[in-house]
């Protein structure tokens, strides 16, 4: 049986994100080949309508370029994200690098400028704060999440 992984659903060719398109990132799709890739969008469990308006995090607060504070929708859906990994038994997630939801380590710092910032995301963050390994789709992070399961590179 494959270890399963939370996966931002966008990486994984879902157009869930706020332009309405996905990402899609190939070798976080080839995963596929080691673990079951469980996809996520915690933006859209959280409520938010897909496209919809760019956020970014700052401090604890997630806004919308417009203003609306949507850090109820981002709290919600990080929830349930956290449910979903519980559910599942997942142990380890691979998330969209700078996202004000599932950004790990580096995050755009809310001034919609393009600026970065160090920090989490929201979804990111509570995942770390239950002892779930999150990653990002950086080739860096593939290969530490293959160390992680114990699978050579």
């Amino acid at each position: 049986m494959k270890p399963k992984l939370l996966v931002s659903a966008c990486l994984l060719g879902t157009p869930c994100r706020y332009d309405g398109k996905a990402k899609k990132n190939e070798a976080v799709c080839a995963l596929a080949e080691r673990f079951e890739l469980i996809p996520v969008c915690p933006e859209v469990l959280g409520g938010l309508p897909t496209p919809r308006t760019p956020s970014e995090r700052r401090g604890e607060r997630v806004v919308m370029r417009d203003g609306r504070d949507v850090t109820a929708e981002y709290l919600r859906g990080a929830e349930k994200a956290l449910e979903l990994a519980r559910r599942e038994g997942i142990a380890a997630a691979v998330l969209k690098e700078r996202s004000p939801s599932c950004g790990s380590g580096e995050i755009y710092d809310g001034s919609f400028t393009g600026a970065l910032t160090a920090g989490d995301g929201v979804t990111a963050e509570l995942l770390k704060a239950e002892s779930i390994a999150v990653y990002s789709e950086g080739s860096r992070d593939l290969a530490d999440i293959l160390c992680h399961f114990g699978h050579s590179t």
